[in-house]
């Protein structure tokens, strides 16, 4: 199975949580939304722990299989599309998580996040 992770998803992993480690053990592609390490290296820049952090993270990333989804023009269609529908239905959701749906749908994966507010989009494939 193909899956993205959410931010929250990632600091399972890190924190060892069985649910987060089986996902990201079972995987055969990994893919991490480039607003993903950009909210994670905030993280590190404001924590006391940002080196052996930013460590860890490399680490996966430098793993096979693991993969980094930077947006394309491609993206913006599905985000277009997916800010149209949450704005018709009323349920807004932040904008970092609107590029990582527009990702998802682009490059057809499921989505590890604990966010409720991807229930507002049911075409997005959830474990």
């Amino acid at each position: 199975m193909k899956v993205a992770i959410d931010t929250n998803r990632y600091t399972d992993l890190a924190r060892n949580d069985p649910d987060a480690v089986r996902v990201f053990s079972t995987a055969s592609q990994l893919f991490i939304p480039f607003v993903v390490l950009a909210e994670l290296r905030c993280g590190f820049a404001l924590g006391r722990h940002g080196r052996q952090n930013e460590k860890a993270l490399r680490g996966l990333l430098a793993q096979p299989g693991v993969e980094v989804l930077l947006a394309d023009e491609q993206t913006t269609h599905h985000y277009a599309s997916v800010y149209r529908q949450l704005r018709e239905q009323g349920t807004p959701i932040p904008s970092n998580d609107m590029w990582i749906a527009a990702l998802v749908l682009q490059h057809d994966l499921v989505l590890h996040a604990r966010d409720r507010h991807f229930d507002h989009l049911p075409q997005i494939p959830r474990m």
